[in-house]
């Protein structure tokens, strides 16, 4: 009896091991949308890429709900070394592990013209997600626009997004790109 229990533990173990790396393919289809499966794509696919899914998170440590809230919302950052307010700003966004983009109206022009004409002035910090706009920050608004757009609360455990580096501080040579 003893034996049989070990040995049907040991096929439950064996055949529950492939679930925890399976491979995940995706791929646009004729129409332009992305499709994901655990099979591989038809033959006449030419942009196929295969991933590997470990739990709910895929590769880069992306929860499902973050990659959908990116793709509906993406979040952009509008801020410079402005002091407290800006790396509260970028500590608020990291903490939540919010994928965002970094812009410097300081550093660069094209930032610079892009925050004139989404707030029509230079102050920063400004939140962008989506097409609504959050001058200055507030911890308490910023927190409720991310809720509404669908963010978690707080990042996957052990991981962070990979934003963009924080903004260079006056004088100093602005990260490469």
């Amino acid at each position: 009896m003893k034996t049989r229990l070990i040995l049907i533990a040991v096929c439950i173990a064996t055949a529950s091991a492939p679930l925890a790396a399976a491979q995940l393919y995706q791929w646009k289809d004729a129409q332009g949308r992305t499709m994901y499966s655990d099979q591989p794509p038809p033959p006449n696919v030419a942009n196929a890429q295969q991933k590997s899914f470990k739990g709910n998170l895929i590769e880069t440590g992306e929860s499902y709900a973050t990659k959908t809230a990116r793709e509906k919302y993406p979040v952009t950052l509008y801020a410079s070394a402005c002091g407290i307010p800006c790396d509260e700003a970028r500590a608020l966004l990291t903490a939540r592990g919010i994928p965002f983009s970094n812009k410097d109206p300081q550093s660069s022009p094209e930032a610079q013209a892009a925050l004139k004409k989404l707030t029509g002035r230079l102050s920063v910090p400004v939140l962008a997600i989506g097409s609504d706009k959050i001058d200055g920050f507030e911890a308490g608004q910023w927190n409720a626009a991310l809720d509404r757009a669908g963010y978690p609360k707080s990042a996957p455990p052990g991981s962070k997004p990979a934003a963009a580096a924080p903004a260079p501080t006056a004088g100093a040579p602005a990260a490469p790109k």
